[in-house]
C-alpha cells in the first residue's frame, strides 16, 4: 500500500481530502443559536439542538453532533426571536375612515419539525406568515373607530391581534410573541382632504354649539339681572315717588346729551325756560 501511495501521490492526496471531507461532514457543529432538522431522502428523521422553552440558548444541544454523509441533510432553523413585516395596506375603520397601516410581528420557531413540514424553510415561513398578519390586523382594526388608535386602548387591540395570529401560527410551529403597529396614516389625495374637511366641519359645529350655549347663558343672566333691577327700582319708586321723577329725568338727560353706551350724540341745542320743570329737576327746585 505504501508503494502504491508512492507511485500515485496525487491520487493519495485526493483520497485523503475526500476522507477528511466525509469525516467533517459526519460530525456537524450545532451553533448555540440554531436548531436543525435532519432530513433523510426528503423525510425528517430527528431534530438537533431543539429549542425548549425556559432553557437558555447555548445550553444542552449545542456542539458536535453526527449524521450520515450524503444521505442525511441538515435544514438550519434559528432559535432566536425573528420579525415579519406586514405589507402596507388599507384598512376601513367602523367610522368609515380609510387608514394606511404598517405593522410587524415578533415570533420564535418552537417546533422545528412542524415548521419544516408546513413551510419547508424560514424564508417560506415568512412569506406565509406575512399575509396572515395583514389579514388579522385588517380584521381587528375594522372593528374599531379611528380615534381608538390614539388612546391606551390600542395596546389591548394589538393583544387581540397577537392572540388571533398566534392560533394560526401554532399550526406552523411558531409562537407569536408580540404584534405592533409601526405607523397609521390617512391615505393621500382626495380621502385625506375629505378627512380634513370632516374634521374641520366637526370642529366648526362644536364651536357654534359652544357659542350658542354661551349666548343662551348670557341671555339668562341678563334677564335675571334686569328682573332684579326692575324689582329694586319698583321698591324704591314705591317708597319715594320724587325719586322716580328724578330717575326719569336722568334717563332723559343721558339719552338726549350723552347717547347710548356713553357715546356723545351730535351737537344738540335745547332752549328751555328757567321755570321749566325738566330744567328745575336738575336744580332740585321742581315742585
Amino acid at each position: 500500500m505504501i508503494d502504491s501511495i508512492r507511485r500515485h501521490p496525487l491520487i493519495a492526496v485526493v483520497v485523503a481530502f475526500l476522507a477528511l471531507f466525509i469525516l467533517l461532514g459526519s460530525f456537524p457543529i450545532i451553533p448555540e443559536t440554531k436548531q436543525a432538522v435532519v432530513v433523510r431522502f426528503g423525510k425528517p428523521v430527528r431534530i438537533l439542538g431543539r429549542y425548549e422553552a425556559g432553557r437558555p440558548i447555548g445550553g444542552a444541544g449545542a456542539g458536535i453532533s453526527w449524521r450520515i454523509p450524503f444521505v442525511e441533510q441538515l435544514v438550519w432553523i434559528d432559535k432566536r426571536v425573528q420579525n415579519v413585516d406586514m405589507q402596507r395596506q388599507q384598512v376601513l375603520s367602523t367610522d368609515q375612515r380609510r387608514l394606511q397601516v404598517d405593522a410587524f410581528a415578533r415570533y420564535r420557531i418552537v417546533d422545528p419539525l412542524l415548521m419544516y413540514i408546513r413551510a419547508g424553510n424560514e424564508q417560506q415561513l415568512t412569506e406565509q406568515l406575512r399575509p396572515i398578519l395583514g389579514s388579522e390586523v385588517r380584521n381587528e382594526l375594522g372593528r374599531i373607530e379611528f380615534a381608538q388608535l390614539l388612546t391606551p386602548e390600542r395596546q389591548g387591540i394589538m393583544n387581540d391581534v397577537r392572540t388571533s395570529l398566534n392560533r394560526i401560527a401554532l399550526q406552523y410551529g411558531v409562537e407569536v410573541l408580540d404584534v405592533r403597529i409601526k405607523r397609521t396614516d390617512l391615505p393621500d389625495g382626495a380621502p385625506l382632504s375629505s378627512a380634513f374637511d370632516r374634521m374641520r366641519t366637526a370642529r366648526e359645529q362644536e364651536a357654534r354649539s359652544i357659542r350658542a350655549e354661551g349666548a343662551k347663558r348670557a341671555a339668562i343672566i341678563q334677564a335675571e339681572a334686569d328682573a332684579n333691577a326692575a324689582k329694586t327700582y319698583a321698591a324704591s319708586f314705591g317708597k319715594d315717588p320724587d325719586f322716580y321723577d328724578f330717575y326719569r329725568a336722568m334717563q332723559s338727560y343721558r339719552s338726549t346729551f350723552v347717547g347710548e353706551a356713553n357715546k356723545p350724540v351730535a351737537s344738540t341745542t335745547v332752549v328751555l325756560s328757567p321755570q321749566n320743570d325738566y330744567l328745575k329737576e336738575f336744580s332740585g327746585r321742581a315742585r
